[in-house]
């Protein structure tokens, strides 16, 4: 009888490491960026499509879908949205079973430029998540975004620059409900990479960020396409 419950305590023990996330193995986000302010207009709109992978391709971590409509309140330095997402979010390794959300969220979009060349951006968020066999939950975030002209002082076409940025989560609340609770802190994320301005409309971001949670830590490439239509 104890040689059977060794057996099983070891079978679950493993099957559970080998659904654990392998934080050395270094994951893949595809992502498409766009934006189009309306002509005479203080409204526009903006989104982005993302597709986040485990390990490069072939486990899917997320599949984010997110648009909202803004608001540019004129020679006031700053852009307002209200928008929405659907998330489809996988699990690591062999299992297919994913879970929906949908999310509502208002942002706050800050630009501010530094000397002459030090290209700074405040963005807020505030999000109402709906989440799949979850309570209604919501979250704060707040990244500060830098983007550093590499051979020119501006961002002008052919122009390579330095993009870098850090973004910090905060649960609003801790019960997500049948007794299951989170930490107030969600997740960091810290980028580094370089970008290439094609055109006035187009830009190409390549770089790592390291993601890290309250359970587990992961590096991702990064690749982006920041569109103005």
């Amino acid at each position: 009888m104890k040689l059977k419950l060794i057996i099983l305590i070891t079978f679950f023990s493993l099957s559970n490491s080998f659904a654990q996330i392998d934080e050395s193995q270094t994951g893949a986000w595809y992502m498409y960026f766009y934006s189009h302010q309306f002509k005479n207009s203080s409204w526009g709109i903006q989104g982005d499509f993302q597709y986040r992978d485990w390990q490069g391709l072939g486990d899917m971590e997320q599949l984010l879908l997110r648009s909202g409509i803004t608001y540019s309140p004129k020679d006031a330095g700053i852009k307002f949205t209200l928008g929405y997402g659907n998330v489809t979010s996988g699990q690591y390794g062999n299992s297919n079973d994913t879970s929906i959300e949908s999310r509502i969220y208002q942002e706050a979009l800050i630009p501010q430029k530094l000397g002459n060349r030090f290209y700074l951006t405040h963005r807020f968020r505030y999000e109402q998540r709906f989440v799949e066999d979850q309570d209604f939950r919501t979250r704060y975030r707040y990244n500060l975004f830098l983007n550093v002209p590499i051979n020119s002082k501006e961002l002008n076409p052919k122009a390579y620059y330095l993009a870098l940025y850090n973004e910090l989560f905060i649960n609003g609340q801790t019960d997500i409900g049948d007794g299951r609770e989170v930490q107030f802190f969600d997740r960091n994320r810290t980028y580094l990479g370089v970008g290439y301005v094609l055109n006035s409309k187009i830009r190409f971001q390549l770089g790592w960020m390291n993601q890290k949670t309250n359970t587990w830590g992961k590096g991702q490439l990064q690749l982006s396409i920041h569109h103005k239509i």
